[in-house]
């Protein structure tokens, strides 16, 4: 059945693929499963509830909370009856909370508990606009989600729902997602029905279409990735496993046996990095063949392994990554990153152990896929984001710029007209700010963000990016910032991976009390200069890394340096590690 507007995808549940379990999630440590009929039900009741309560088509509805079933309860229920639904991160500032609540002009909040409650109580008086505050889990004080499914029941209108959702056309807005921008104000993406339903048309055919598979979420449904996949997963009808604490994940791997998961690169690290810290444990005869098999591993190759290759990896995946799959479930096929780059060796090494990995790119306006690696006519190509959706058009500007048409194009920024023409050109591409080509296989390769591209003394041109993720493949690095722009070389300030370094240490007999106590120590510098020298050897002379610094602490979006995407926010790191900053120039 055609779908023009994202609700029917209820419809489709209903007439097409009703499912025993649609949506499941975590509640006192028991899976609670819904149906589709269940999940129909709640979002058609929620609908009737706003409406009693006053709520008009075009008002917006904040929902502030973590993964879990009724987010989608309350985003079909919100989108049903005309008002637009914005998702917000969690662990954003209070500043951004209260601009965003503020420029929204939102009349409602669900969020998802105390926790949550407390960081925006004492917000509220500053937001005149906001009349009910809502919350998925019980709170004293506060109004229930279930109270307004009550509501509905009580006041049940189905001919008046049906009127609005005749009224609501495929083009207008369905949901405003705002930007956690690495500068400035957050900006409200303004994305409809159409630009949401031409990604889900154009990925849908990659994964299986299979109704019995299970997908497993953990990503921020507020971020336009995991929940254009999460619209995707339900209109393939698979059932959808949600994850409040990225803390559990490796417990829902197992007890939920996924098919599917979509990841950003920052976790499938920390996934090989436990999977090493096992390894480095082993003794004698096994540990050679674990060490074996992850050599052969990072061999693979996407196109072009040998015979004798493939044999070898026949042994190794009977020997050694069969465990890593019974590991994540047992199940696992496909795994889908984004939201930044994906490090050619640790595709290859899941790619090696029989693990699909299909690295997407996109942003917020475009809905956000742009590209995606598939099983098309285009080779698989490690270090690429694949290629264009066959329904997006894409060119590559004089400058080396990203630039994008069609359909999963945003309608434009929230109240910022101004804004919205600054990233369009005249004749209506939208600029990415990414820099990148088309290779030769017609795979989008992204090197590096236009804005950060920057020019030492010499006028030679350094980009950070490509440099940054080269370093962070090595183990002892978990994020760096390259820096010099109008210097006489570029510098890093790196954080290290003090996990793994604590690990590395246990095996060379070696100890440090504390991170300030390890980026002081000799050995440890000396072991991440030897990396970066390995990575200066694959660049250009005015590229390389000169001198370095280590910070230490870990990088993290509470601690500010990074967005709530897993991006730099290099003028605070700028600014907060000035002093180190200066030693390095």
């Amino acid at each position: 059945m055609e779908i023009t507007r994202l609700f029917e995808i209820l419809d489709r549940f209903e007439k097409v693929n009703p499912r025993e379990i649609a949506l499941g999630g975590k509640q006192d440590e028991l899976w609670q499963t819904y149906s589709s009929k269940e999940y129909i039900d709640n979002a058609t009741s929620i609908s009737y509830g706003l409406m009693h309560l006053g709520i008009q088509p075009g008002d917006k509805i904040i929902s502030i909370t973590t993964n879990r079933p009724e987010f989608n309860f309350l985003d079909m229920g919100v989108q049903m009856c005309g008002a637009i639904h914005v998702p917000v991160y969690p662990n954003i500032s209070n500043d951004d909370y209260q601009y965003i609540l503020n420029h929204s002009e939102a009349k409602m909040i669900f969020v998802a508990g105390e926790e949550m409650y407390r960081r925006i109580k004492h917000i509220l008086p500053e937001c005149p606009k906001i009349e009910k505050v809502y919350t998925f889990r019980n709170l004293h004080g506060v109004d229930h989600l279930n109270e307004l499914i009550s509501i509905g029941n009580s006041n049940a209108k189905p001919d008046e729902l049906n009127l609005i959702k005749d009224s609501i056309n495929t083009d207008d807005v369905a949901t405003m997602i705002y930007t956690s921008g690495t500068t400035g104000q957050p900006k409200g993406v303004m994305l409809s029905h159409a630009n949401l339903l031409s990604n889900v048309d154009a990925s849908r055919h990659i994964p299986p279409l299979t109704p019995n598979y299970t997908a497993l979420s953990f990503l921020p449904l507020c971020h336009v990735y995991e929940r254009m996949l999460n619209y995707m997963f339900q209109y393939n009808g698979y059932s959808i496993y949600y994850v409040e604490n990225v803390a559990t994940i490796a417990d829902a791997m197992r007890e939920i046996k996924p098919n599917i998961i979509s990841t950003v690169p920052r976790l499938l690290e920390s996934i090989f990095d436990k999977i090493m810290t096992t390894g480095r444990k082993l003794k004698g005869i096994k540990r050679l063949i674990f060490f074996w098999s992850i050599n052969l591993g990072f061999k693979y190759k996407s196109q072009g392994n040998s015979s004798w290759y493939y044999f070898r990896l026949w042994l190794a995946r009977k020997l050694v990554f069969s465990k890593w799959h019974s590991a994540l479930g047992g199940n696992l096929g496909i795994i889908v990153s984004g939201g930044a780059a994906l490090q050619p060796r640790l595709a290859s090494i899941f790619w090696a152990a029989g693990f699909f990995v299909l690295e997407g790119y996109g942003l917020t306006e475009t809905s956000p896929v742009i590209a995606v690696n598939d099983w098309g006519k285009n080779e698989l190509e490690f270090g690429t984001v694949g290629p264009v959706l066959k329904n997006v058009k894409v060119r590559i500007a004089e400058d080396g710029e990203v630039q994008v048409n069609g359909p999963n194009v945003m309608k434009g920024y929230y109240k910022e007209p101004e804004m919205t023409k600054e990233v369009m050109t005249e004749d209506g591409w939208f600029k990415t700010g990414d820099i990148g080509r088309i290779t030769e296989f017609g795979n989008l390769k992204i090197t590096d963000r236009k804005k950060e591209i920057f020019k030492t003394v010499s006028g030679k041109y350094i980009a950070p990016q490509l440099i940054e993720n080269k370093l962070k493949e090595s183990s002892f690095i978990e994020n760096v910032m390259v820096l010099g722009e109008n210097q006489k070389y570029p510098a890093a300030i790196i954080s290290p991976n003090f996990v793994h370094i604590k690990n590395w240490c246990k095996v060379k007999n070696k100890h440090f009390s504390s991170n300030s106590d390890a980026i002081k120590n000799t050995i440890i510098r000396e072991r991440i200069a030897k990396e970066i020298k390995e990575v200066n050897a694959q660049l250009g002379e005015h590229e390389r890394i000169v001198k370095f610094e280590l910070t230490d602490q870990a990088w993290s979006v509470d601690s500010g340096e990074l967005t709530p995407t897993l991006k730099l926010k290099r003028s605070v790191i700028s600014s907060k590690y000035a002093t180190l900053i200066d030693k390095l120039f």
